[in-house]
């Protein structure tokens, strides 16, 4: 799917217009729906600070909006291909049909996936249990993987809050 269908996707989810996402983004009021449509066409592409800005509005990971073009059958195929090869995909024919799976066992990044992909089997079981909602659901899957406490993620503190700490503690470093 296109950036720009993710962006149409998350404002409809949000709820919100053209018009109204382009001024919330600090484009003028005369052309907001105009330059959001631009995007949401595919006739105009983003840049990084503007991706970032739309997710930060629709509060999800600037990743939720740049996945990869799987428009046609052919483009998903080519992309499950390469998780294949990059990744360890694995697909086999069970009796309910086809299923794939990280096998660990093929390398750091398959193990990784694996991991990964249990993560989000365990949040989708517990939506399909209605232990979670679909609001809840849905938030943990666009901000991966901020809200995922199985994986070996971890948040990095920013840069400036990095820096804000080193300066603050300058004085006793000095003392070391």
């Amino acid at each position: 799917m296109a950036i720009g269908e993710r962006i149409r996707f998350f404002r409809n989810l949000c709820g919100m217009t053209q018009k109204y996402l382009g001024q919330v983004v600090g484009f003028p009021e005369k052309t907001a729906d105009i330059r959001m449509a631009q995007y949401e066409s595919g006739s105009r592409t983003p840049k990084a600070d503007l991706t970032n800005k739309l997710a930060e509005i629709f509060d999800i990971s600037p990743q939720a909006l740049s996945v990869p073009d799987i428009d046609s059958y052919i483009g998903l195929m080519h992309t499950l291909f390469t998780l294949e090869d990059r990744y360890g995909l694995t697909i086999l024919k069970t009796e309910n049909g086809v299923s794939m799976y990280a096998d660990p066992r093929k390398g750091t990044d398959a193990a990784e996936l694996s991991e990964m992909l249990a993560a989000w089997a365990e949040q989708s079981e517990k939506y399909h249990n209605g232990e979670i909602n679909r609001d809840e659901y849905d938030k943990w899957r666009y901000n991966y993987p901020k809200y995922d406490e199985t994986s070996g993620f971890v948040k990095v503190p920013s840069q400036n809050f990095s820096d804000a700490m080193v300066e603050s503690f300058k004085d006793r470093l000095k003392d070391m």
